[in-house]
C-alpha cells in the first residue's frame, strides 16, 4: 500500500517534535498534527509584557545526560537559571529541598549534627517499621515538623486524597541534605532556553508538515490511512477506546494576572504547603529569564481531579491504575504500526530529559 507520509505524528509536545525531527533527518516524510491550536504541547510559552509565561505550569530543563543538553542547546542557548523553590506556611518561609537553610528556620540549629539528629530522634519516637501509606512513609523518612509543615497540606492538595489513603510508593524518598545548597536538583545540567521554549519546539520542526487544531479521534480512519506508521503522544486508554476502563489523572488550573510591579514575590517558585490555601503554588514568570520588565505575570496553580475536557497534567500511578495501565502496555506491545510516547501515551511523569531520551534512542 502506498502511504502519503512514512509518519504521523500525533502531539507536537517534546517526544512528537523530537521524534519528527530525528525522522525527517532520517530522510522520512513526516505529518504532525496538534489538536491545540500551538505547537509544543505542555511546554508552550505565551508572550505577556515581554515575559515568556509557562502557559502550563512551570517546566525547568535539567538533565545529567550530555547528549541530551548537547542536543537541546544546539538548538536554542540555554540560560544559567538554577530551581530554588521556597515554600510558605503559614506566612513563614522556608527553603526547599529540605536542607540547612531549611533546618535552621524550623529548628534554629546550625550544624549538619544537630539536623541530623533531630530528624532522627523523630522519626525513631515515630515508631513506624513498616510504612503503609504516604502518611507513614515520609514521617519515617523525615519526622513530624517537616511532614506536618512542608509535606503533608501541598500533597494532599496535590492528589485530592489526604496522605494517609496514598499508597506509600508514591515517596520512595525525599531529598534531604545536610548543607546550605538551594539548588533543588542533583543534575549536572540544568537552565531555560533564552527566549523561551517555543524557540526549542520551532527549531524542531523546521521544514516539517504541522497541522494546528486537528483532533486525530474527529476522523480517525482518514490519519489512519495516510501513514505507514502512528507516533501517539496523546491518552493511550483513549486510544484504545478505554477497552479496560480509563486511567485517572490530576489536572491543574492555573490563575495567571499581570501585576503592575516590577516583582511580586522575588521567586519563579513558592510553594503553599497549608492545607488553607486553596492553590498548590505562585509562579513568577519573568524569573525563569532574570527579566527587568516594569510588570510582572504571575500564575497561581490549582490541582484537581481530571474530568473529560480538561487536561490530563500527571498520571495517578497507583496500584489500581498501574494495573490498569498494565493491560494497556501489553497491548500496545502487540502493535507494529504504532508508537506510543510521553507521559499520556506511556502513563508516566516524565522529566523532560526522559521525554526527549526516549524520542532519540528511537533512532
Amino acid at each position: 500500500m502506498q502511504y502519503k507520509y512514512d509518519y504521523l505524528i500525533v502531539g507536537s509536545g517534546l517526544f512528537g517534535s523530537v521524534f519528527a525531527y530525528k525522522a525527517r533527518q532520517a530522510g522520512k516524510t513526516v505529518l504532525v498534527i496538534d489538536k491545540r491550536p500551538h505547537t509544543g504541547g505542555n511546554i508552550h510559552c505565551e508572550t505577556i509584557e515581554g515575559i515568556n509565561v509557562h502557559k502550563y505550569g512551570a517546566h525547568i530543563f535539567h538533565t545529567s545526560n550530555k547528549e541530551v543538553w548537547d542536543f537541546v542547546n544546539s538548538f536554542v542557548p540555554f540560560n544559567r537559571y538554577t530551581n530554588s523553590p521556597v515554600a510558605d506556611y503559614k506566612g513563614k518561609l522556608y527553603n526547599l529541598p529540605f536542607n540547612m537553610n531549611t533546618f535552621y528556620a524550623l529548628w534554629g540549629i546550625r550544624t549538619p549534627a544537630e539536623a541530623q539528629a533531630k530528624i532522627e530522634a523523630q522519626r525513631k519516637e515515630s515508631g513506624i517499621v513498616e510504612p503503609r501509606n504516604l502518611e507513614e512513609q515520609a514521617i519515617s523518612l523525615v519526622g513530624n515538623d517537616i511532614y506536618d509543615i512542608l509535606i503533608k497540606g501541598y500533597t494532599e492538595k496535590q492528589w485530592g486524597r489526604k496522605c494517609s489513603e496514598l499508597p506509600a510508593f508514591i515517596i520512595k524518598r525525599l531529598p534531604v541534605r545536610f548543607t546550605f545548597d538551594n539548588n533543588y536538583f542533583n543534575d549536572d545540567y540544568q537552565g531555560i532556553p533564552i527566549g523561551g521554549y517555543n524557540k526549542l519546539i520551532e527549531s524542531l520542526l523546521d521544514r516539517i508538515e504541522v497541522k494546528n487544531n486537528t483532533n486525530f479521534f474527529e476522523d480517525r480512519k482518514y490519519w489512519e490511512s495516510i501513514a505507514a506508521k502512528i507516533v501517539f503522544t496523546g491518552r493511550i486508554d483513549e486510544y484504545y477506546e478505554y477497552r479496560f476502563g480509563k486511567l485517572e489523572y490530576r489536572t491543574v488550573r492555573f490563575e495567571t494576572e499581570t501585576l503592575d510591579c516590577g516583582n511580586y514575590q522575588g521567586n519563579a517558585v513558592v510553594n503553599y504547603t497549608g492545607a488553607e490555601v486553596p492553590y498548590t503554588r505562585i509562579i513568577e514568570h519573568k524569573h525563569f529569564e532574570f527579566g527587568h520588565q516594569e510588570k510582572t505575570v504571575i500564575s497561581r496553580e490549582y490541582a484537581a481531579e481530571w474530568q473529560e475536557g480538561s487536561e490530563p497534567f500527571y498520571p495517578v500511578n497507583d496500584k489500581k491504575n498501574s494495573a490498569l495501565y498494565e493491560q494497556y502496555r501489553r497491548l500496545a506491545d502487540t502493535e507494529c504500526s504504532v508508537i506510543f510516547g510521553g507521559r499520556l501515551g506511556e502513563y508516566k511523569y516524565y522529566d523532560m530529559d526522559k521525554v526527549i531520551e526516549n524520542a532519540l534512542n528511537y533512532f
